[in-house]
């Protein structure tokens, strides 16, 4: 089954820019939503016709809260990105009260920067912000009630995504998984009695981790000898190729909020792609940097994902990483990325053993 994710890469593959929003025309946008209000009622269907054959019926929550608190804290870096980018005079900037708060004394800032968020969010609902001005200069910035429940939807899309392809990736199917309700997710396995084996697949977090590449000895010597202190032998995801890597991380994976599969450009090769927040994409730029000319790992759960030398500071926050990935390969390391970057985590609700014929 196609995954809302992977829907939403194809026609976002060429729109890797470092922004705070991308914009997308506002007719795709409503057949889009039209065609997710359809799709999301046939999962349903299919969910409960499959739950008269018998099986486990489990159902996750998505943490809202931690949902909100990303987004909040995006905006601040956003904000703060625009800001410096534009060369406004500010102070003050902080999170209160679920937006963003800042003074800018001068007008015609205060409008550079409302105008700057409002091209970031022209035609993406999700982005779309209420802006107050206040005396002396204040300002406060704060996601909509409709740009948040747009969020929250991508959210459990996304979050139904990265669980069907771990299900997928630990060979279990068929399986349905649909969005049941605002913020939460339904899976059912037809014939499974076993719910808690899969309960276990989500219990433990996808770990991404960026490490830099030791070349004081062959990753070969290393495997059969003593590898330096500090650094430890990892097998590469597709090539199981060893790489000697240093244990601690530059840099982690919670910084990003994309990632997808897509098509190398002139080859047309599966690749997987993400892109940093604010914040990570400024740390990453100085993490790459200081690592020009030399060698970097992009791990994903202990397995080299890839390991390119760094050519120049990349501080567009974006990345794509090729590997001879077959598609479904590039789509199975896209969705780990994001699983291991989704804000808070999902909470068990249910899970129970639905004998043939009951009703869900």
């Amino acid at each position: 089954m196609t995954t809302p994710l992977r829907d939403r890469a194809t026609r976002l593959i060429l729109a890797l820019a470092m922004t705070s929003a991308i914009a997308l025309p506002r007719a795709a946008l409503a057949e889009d939503s039209q065609f997710d209000k359809m799709r999301a009622k046939i999962a349903a269907f299919v969910g409960d016709k499959m739950e008269k054959l018998g099986g486990s019926r489990i159902v996750y929550k998505v943490d809202s809260e931690g949902l909100r608190e990303s987004v909040v804290t995006d905006l601040r870096d956003d904000v703060y990105k625009n800001l410096h980018d534009g060369h406004i005079a500010f102070s003050g900037l902080a999170i209160r009260e679920g937006g963003v708060e800042l003074k800018i004394a001068d007008a015609k800032g205060r409008e550079q920067l409302a105008r700057k968020l409002a091209s970031d969010a022209e035609g993406v609902p999700s982005h779309a912000l209420a802006v107050t001005n206040g005396s002396d200069g204040a300002v406060r910035l704060a996601p909509t009630d409709a740009a948040s429940a747009a969020r929250l939807r991508d959210l459990v899309e996304d979050a139904a995504a990265m669980i069907e392809q771990r299900l997928k990736d630990a060979g279990v199917k068929p399986a349905s998984v649909a969005p049941d309700g605002t913020d939460r997710i339904r899976i059912f396995l037809p014939g499974v009695t076993d719910p808690e084996r899969i309960t276990t697949i989500f219990a433990r977090k996808v770990k991404v981790s960026f490490r830099s590449i030791d070349t004081s000895m062959s990753a070969e010597q290393a495997q059969s000898g003593t590898p330096p202190s500090g650094t430890e032998v990892l097998l590469g995801f597709k090539d199981k190729k060893p790489y000697l890597v240093t244990k601690d991380s530059a840099l982690d994976g919670e910084d990003i909020n994309y990632a997808a599969p897509g098509f190398a450009t002139g080859t047309k090769d599966p690749i997987a792609q993400f892109r940093f927040n604010g914040r990570g994409a400024r740390r990453f730029a100085h993490v790459t940097e200081e690592n020009v000319g030399k060698p970097f790992a992009i791990v994903l759960d202990d397995r080299v994902i890839s390991a390119p030398v760094i050519r120049e500071p990349i501080t567009s926050g974006s990345v794509q990483i090729s590997g001879n990935f077959s598609l479904e390969e590039a789509n199975s390391v896209a969705m780990l990325l994001r699983a291991g970057a989704l804000p808070g985590h999902l909470t068990l609700l249910e899970q129970q053993v639905v004998q043939p014929g009951a009703k869900p």
